[in-house]
Formats: C-alpha cells, sequence, structure tokens
C-alpha cells in the first residue's frame, strides 16, 4: 500500500490559504538568502586560492641543475608597488620554457608588461618610470595566466646571464627579508606557494566565512521553523486524530525540503546573476576574474542540497514536541530558559582563547581552532545575554511598547539572539580594523632613497657610485642630497649597516619617482628601494583585514536584515491570535507595531552596537600605543556601512506593517 504521507503533506500545502502561502513564501526567502551568502563566501575562499596560485611562479624554486636565473625584485611609484621579474637564459643549458603569461621566454633586451602597467608607463614621463626598464621599441604583454588580478603590475624583463641584475649579489637584495626579493636558478615556473603579496588571500577570506558561516546556517535553520506555530497546532490535530510520530515528522521534513530547495535554487541563480558584480569589488592585489569566482556546478548542487536538507532538519528538530507531547503543543506549554552556566562556559571559553594566543607562535589550523572558539563562547553567552537584557528592560520599563518587548526577548531569547548574531563578532573585526592605523615597520625615512654597493657590482667603490648617483640625479634634474656609507655602524639609514649610498628627495611624488629611476641607472644588483618597501606589505595585509571586516559587516547586515524582516513577517502570522487579543483588549495598533520594532533593535544596539564600539575603542587605543592617529578614511566607511545596514534593517522590519495591519483588522471576526 503506497504511503499516504507525500499525498497529505501535498494536500495540507495546497489548502493551508494565504495565511500558509505567505509563511512558504519567507521560508523559501530565507532559504534563497542563505544559498546566496554560501556561494559569495564560497566563492571569495576559493577564488582567493585561484588568484594566489597564479601568483606562485614568483616564488622561484632553485633546481641546482637549472637553465635560467630569475630575479624577482620590487619598485615603487606613486606609492605603489611594481614586480620586476629578470630572467636570463644560462649559455649551454636548455632552452627554458615561458613563464606563465608569456608566450616565449624572454631575450635580453626584451621588456614584457601587464596591462596595468603598460597604462602607467604611457601615462607618465619615462624619467619617472619607463626609464627604469631597458630601452625597447615596443613592450610585450603579460597575459592573464601570470597575473593574480587584472590591476597588478609587473614586468618581465630579458636579461643577458652576465648582467648585475642577475648576478649572485641579487640573491641579498631583499633587504627587510620581507619576500619581495628573491633569486633563483630554475628549469621551469612551477611555484609551490603563491608570492607574499597573495599569501594572506585565502586566510582573510576564510576569516569572513569563519565570522559568516555560522550565522547564515542559523538563517537557514531558522526558515525551517518559519510558520512553525501554525505548523504546531495543525500536525498536534493530526497526532491527536491517530497520525503516527514517524508521519507527522516524514510531513514536516518533506514540506520543508521542498520549500528549502526551492528557495535556495533561487539563490543560486541570483548568485549567478551577480557574479559580474561581484568580481569588481576589490580584494588585496586588486579586483576579480568571473572565471575565479564561479565554484562550480558541483558545490553549486552541493550547496542546494545542503540548504535544502538543513531546512529540513530544522523543521523536523522544532516539531519533535509534536511527536512527543501534542497536548502539550496544543496548549502551547514551551518554556524557554536560558541557565547561568552558559556564562560561566563563555568566561572559560575566553579565558583558554586569550592564554592559548599569548602562548606563543600558532599555525594557521590552530588559530582558526581559536577563532571557532572564540566565536563559540559568544554564541552560547548570546541567548543568555538577551534574556537578563529582556528582563532587565522589563524591570524599569515605563512604556506599554517597551514592556511587551521585554517579555518577548525573555519569552525567546534565542530567536532575538540568531537576528544579530550575524552582526556581533562581524561588527567587532570591521570597528577594530577599520580605525585601526598602526605603524607596524617603525621607520621614519620618508624622501630617502637607498641603493647597497658591493663588490661585484664593478663599479667602483662607493664615494664613486655617489659621485655617479649626483650626477644621474642632476641630469634627470631632481635636487637630492647624496650620503655614501661606509661603515657597518653607520645604520641611520635605509642601508642598516649595508656599504651604499642614500639619497634625500625633497619634493612631490613626480620628483621623487623621476629620483628612483635615475639611480637605476647605476645598474647595481641591488636596485634602489624606499621606505614603502618595508612597510607594502602591511600596509597590504591590514588593508585586507579592513576590507574583510568590512565585507563581513555587509554581508552580516544582509543575514540580520533577512533575518528580522522574514522573522518579523513570520511572528505577525504566528502570533496573530496573540495581537488579536490585545486589540480586543484595546491595545493600539501602533503600540503593538513599536513593540515589535524594539524586540529587534534592542539586542542589535546592545550587543552588536557595544560589540562594534569595543572594536572601534581598542583600535582607538591601539593607535595611541603606536602613536599614530585613526583611520579617518576606514572610520568614514564603518560609519555608512552601520548607517545604511541599519536603515535597511529597520526598513525590513518595518516591511510587515501592512501584515500586521491586515491580520488585526478585525479581530473579533479572526476564526482563531
Amino acid at each position: 500500500m503506497r504511503s499516504p504521507v507525500l499525498s497529505l503533506t501535498w494536500h495540507l500545502a495546497r489548502s493551508s490559504g494565504r495565511r500558509g502561502l505567505q509563511g512558504q513564501v519567507l521560508a523559501a526567502a530565507a532559504a534563497a538568502v542563505s544559498a546566496l551568502v554560501l556561494l559569495v563566501l564560497l566563492a571569495a575562499y576559493l577564488g582567493s586560492g585561484a588568484r594566489a596560485d597564479r601568483t606562485a611562479w614568483l616564488n622561484p624554486g632553485p633546481d641546482r641543475h637549472g637553465t635560467a636565473v630569475q630575479v624577482v625584485s620590487t619598485t615603487f611609484v606613486r606609492g605603489e608597488p611594481v614586480t620586476v621579474v629578470d630572467l636570463a637564459q644560462l649559455p649551454g643549458r636548455a632552452a627554458t620554457p615561458p613563464p606563465p603569461g608569456l608566450d616565449h621566454f624572454p631575450k635580453p633586451g626584451e621588456v614584457f608588461l601587464s596591462p596595468a602597467l603598460s597604462d602607467l608607463v604611457h601615462e607618465l614621463p619615462a624619467r619617472q618610470l619607463a626609464d627604469r626598464f631597458p630601452k625597447t621599441s615596443s613592450y610585450g604583454t603579460v597575459g592573464g595566466a601570470g597575473l593574480a588580478a587584472s590591476e597588478q603590475r609587473l614586468a618581465v624583463v630579458g636579461r643577458a646571464a652576465t648582467d648585475p641584475a642577475v648576478s649572485s649579489s641579487a640573491a641579498g637584495q631583499d633587504v627587510f627579508d620581507n619576500g619581495l626579493a628573491a633569486r633563483a636558478v630554475v628549469s621551469g615556473f612551477s611555484g609551490t606557494s603563491p608570492h607574499v603579496f597573495t599569501a594572506n588571500d585565502r586566510t582573510s577570506a576564510l576569516s569572513a566565512v569563519g565570522l559568516l558561516v555560522v550565522p547564515v546556517m542559523v538563517l537557514a535553520a531558522a526558515s525551517g521553523r518559519l510558520g512553525a506555530a501554525r505548523r504546531e497546532q495543525r500536525l498536534a490535530g493530526l497526532r491527536l486524530a491517530g497520525a503516527t510520530p514517524r508521519q507527522i515528522l516524514a510531513m514536516t521534513g518533506a514540506e520543508a525540503a521542498a520549500v528549502g530547495a526551492t528557495g535556495a535554487v533561487a539563490g543560486a541563480l541570483a548568485y549567478c546573476a551577480l557574479l559580474p558584480a561581484l568580481a569588481r569589488l576589490p580584494f588585496g592585489i586588486g579586483s576579480w576574474r568571473t572565471a575565479d569566482l564561479w565554484v562550480g556546478v558541483p558545490v553549486l548542487l552541493a550547496v542546494i542540497a545542503a540548504v535544502a536538507l538543513l531546512i529540513a532538519l530544522s523543521a523536523v528538530t522544532t516539531l519533535r514536541q509534536v511527536a512527543r507531547s501534542p497536548l502539550g503543543v496544543a496548549q502551547q506549554a514551551d518554556p524557554r530558559r536560558t541557565r547561568l552556566i552558559r556564562l560561566f562556559l563563555f568566561v572559560g571559553l575566553v579565558f583558554y582563547v586569550a592564554t592559548t594566543a599569548r602562548s606563543g607562535s600558532l599555525t594557521t589550523s590552530k588559530q582558526l581552532a581559536l577563532v571557532v572558539l572564540f566565536y563559540a563562547a559568544f554564541w552560547i553567552v548570546g541567548p543568555w545575554v538577551v534574556d537578563r537584557l529582556g528582563r532587565l528592560l522589563g524591570r524599569f520599563a515605563r512604556r506599554p511598547a517597551t514592556l511587551l518587548a521585554a517579555r518577548r526577548l525573555s519569552d525567546d531569547p534565542r530567536g532575538a539572539w540568531r537576528t544579530v548574531s550575524g552582526l556581533v563578532l562581524a561588527g567587532f573585526v570591521a570597528g577594530f580594523f577599520s580605525v585601526a592605523h598602526l605603524n607596524l615597520d617603525g621607520l621614519d625615512y620618508e624622501g630617502q632613497i637607498a641603493v647597497p654597493v658591493t663588490a661585484e657590482d664593478g663599479k667602483g667603490s662607493v664615494r664613486e657610485t655617489a659621485e655617479r648617483a649626483r650626477e644621474l640625479l642632476k641630469d634627470a634634474g631632481v635636487t637630492a642630497t647624496v650620503h655614501a656609507h661606509t661603515s657597518e655602524k653607520d645604520v641611520d639609514s635605509l642601508l642598516f649597516g649595508t656599504p651604499g649610498i642614500t639619497a634625500r628627495v625633497s619634493g612631490g611624488p613626480d620628483r621623487f619617482d623621476a629620483a628612483v629611476t635615475a639611480l637605476t641607472g647605476l645598474g647595481t644588483a641591488t636596485p634602489p628601494y624606499t621606505q614603502e618597501q618595508s612597510s607594502v606589505l602591511d600596509d597590504l595585509y591590514v588593508g585586507e583585514l579592513r576590507g574583510t571586516g568590512l565585507a563581513a559587516l555587509a554581508l552580516g547586515f544582509v543575514v540580520a536584515t533577512a533575518s528580522a524582516g522574514l522573522t518579523a513577517a513570520a511572528n505577525v502570522l504566528d502570533r496573530r491570535r496573540v495581537y488579536n487579543r490585545l486589540r480586543l483588549a484595546g491595545t493600539p495598533l501602533k503600540v503593538l507595531d513599536r513593540a515589535r520594532v524594539r524586540e529587534t533593535v534592542v539586542p542589535l544596539v546592545v550587543l552588536a552596537g557595544g560589540m562594534t564600539a569595543s572594536g572601534v575603542y581598542l583600535a582607538t587605543k591601539l593607535n595611541e600605543a603606536f602613536d599614530t592617529t585613526v583611520d579617518t578614511a576606514g572610520a568614514l566607511q564603518l560609519a555608512v556601512c552601520v548607517l545604511f545596514g541599519a536603515l535597511v534593517m529597520f526598513a525590513a522590519i518595518g516591511a510587515s506593517r501592512p501584515l500586521l495591519r491586515r491580520v488585526t483588522a478585525d479581530p473579533a471576526q479572526q476564526a482563531d
């Protein structure tokens, strides 16, 4: 005999009326948002790995039987880094395959530029940038296979094997030991680790995933609980009429899975439509390629199935009380209390994370585990804080709307916490890294250019090199003070005791770039470098963290807005009996609406707003400790993001106001 579960489920879904259809639409919308955000997070993580892999060739893998010399260095123009790769074929060795993005191995004197660098070379005067490379009638183009992003500035220069730029002295040009320069004899360009400019991309993306994946999963699970009150009453009646617990749970799971799958498919289609727009967003060294952010059909289908399964499990778990005690559900006997043990667990986890973090160097996996534990600590204590907040608010409430909101917070603290949980840690991270402006390198050699001089340069003594530098700067029309540093005790310069020369240039960026270009003409093994050489990675990493924090906050607002708006609408449908009774008792509609809004606003302001303010405060104190000023641009971005996100969230809550007006239009005529 065929099971009646599916046919009965379809019949009940069709006959649930307009209210039932509205609940199903809300659940599908929550599933769509969950699938969309999950796919965006996965795309950022997988895409950052794909971008980083394309820069692995910039980390030369040494091979003692290699066929070519590869030297990677970094220069700066307008304060922005330009990666320069010098390549020289070793005589008497087999031909070396071309590097990624080139159609052939560069011959001596050939220069290949990335599109972004080519535009800059043609935009700036030759004495500021183009003269740093060998003279050539035309430039080749570095293709996308060798670039992390279209904005990356990269040059590949062909050299002779005897050129000082690829000599053994070039191996020591990484003065700051930060990975911006390297030399190796290679036989190919299959590096195994990404370049330093993209080395932290995946970690930053993983941080965003760690901050948001739990709130997104909670939103998906919450969509399985939308309309739970109506469904509980309906299925409790079926249970009392003789339906078995297995049939009740099967009906619930089938209906929730179908609604969740429909919404997840809609979210996946929205992700596909948004791919071109997402690819334009900057991250680290530049924007994305659309192909980088495409997760692939298997992952797409897996996310749809996961969201549908999560929603079905949530709905089934919510209704286990119906299967166990249908009479208790019919009587609405469902006390929801939080216990003090949550606070002790929170303190213990935070103490463990703090002591472990101070213990010393940690691997990436341990750092990720600590982030998860830190997040879990807040997840455990969040409902307890909301519960106590509701009780405290109810004790000091002076208005009916505030009292109603306080009672709702105490009755369902977990639901209120789920609405704002995604903003708590995201707000802290965004608040900290948006305002923090740390001088991590601690150097203050603004306007100084350094050129180390070694015996292998074959250009004479340090003093002779200083004289040639003065002549080159004079020919370039740049006024500068050149000093020769011959003593290892002379550490008050960018040379840090290394023999060489320094030039202090006054004027704007045009003169400074012209001076760097002119000193490149010295032909030393180590090209001229500036203070940016020491701080560029810190600036890039802090910028990535700031962007990750703001992106996490923005996506957190998307999740919170969806959760607040959909939950508010679902609560109107689920609580219509309570609202109608309050209306019959004389409660104005305006009071009910204000109570709904305050039910979300209070935990949002206290918890999410408090954590964001804590992040800002901590960043301000660290700025004072490092004697730096607040990053005004970052603070402005944070303020705009918070203001816009809060307005959108309030608008989403207010969107259910007409629904409240309709369900309470004639309370005396309501069937229930």
